[in-house]
């Protein structure tokens, strides 16, 4: 039930990434003055940008988690 739960929410959230306005006030400002084309290509660039330390967290945390279950089984 629980690898369902954590698959599902992993698959939402990826399916939802386009969805996200990945901006602080600071890149909203420039994107406004960009125009619609650019400024999307901003978001999609920080949310890229934005994967690899959730990845690399992600990666972690899967592996804390699995050596902690092989733990509490013996």
């Amino acid at each position: 039930m629980c690898k369902k739960l954590f698959l599902m929410c992993v698959l939402l959230s990826a399916f939802s990434v386009q969805l996200l306005h990945a901006q602080c006030s600071i890149c909203t400002k420039t994107a406004s003055q960009l125009g619609d084309g650019p400024a999307s290509a901003l978001n999609s660039a920080i949310l890229y940008l934005a994967f690899a330390p959730f990845a690399v967290a992600g990666y972690i945390g899967y592996r804390w988690w699995k050596n902690e279950k092989a733990l509490n089984q013996n």
